[in-house]
């Protein structure tokens, strides 16, 4: 028998709950479709884009792990790696570096009195 070490704080069965929430967030924060953030098929570099950021922020506020966050949002582990590494990059460009740090804000709160454990 081997054990799985969790290391995220958010159990394995909410975490689709809480990729959803996520989605909804960055859908209202960049008036983009909730519907487009969650198809599967490849999708407009605006929506891409937009689905990076929710990724990155449910990686870095959250805690998930880039497993669980491609679980949550329909997507393998490496195209959540290569999200945070593209949002990462991206971060250099003042504006953009506060569309994130909104997003981020806007996720902890969302999150702040809400026991996800």
């Amino acid at each position: 028998m081997t054990l799985q070490r969790r290391l995220s704080p958010i159990p394995e069965e909410r975490i689709g709950e809480v990729c959803e929430c996520v989605l909804d967030i960055v859908a209202a924060l960049f008036n983009v479709s909730g519907r487009e953030l969650r198809e599967t098929r490849r999708s407009s570099t605006s929506v891409t884009r937009v689905r990076q950021i929710g990724m990155y922020a449910a990686h870095v506020v959250l805690g998930l792990n880039m497993s669980e966050v491609g679980r949550g949002f329909g997507r393998d582990r490496t195209t959540v790696q290569y999200a945070c590494h593209i949002v990462e990059d991206m971060r250099d460009d003042e504006e953009f570096d506060r569309i994130v740090l909104m997003t981020e804000r806007v996720t902890a709160a969302a999150f702040r009195n809400t026991e996800l454990r």
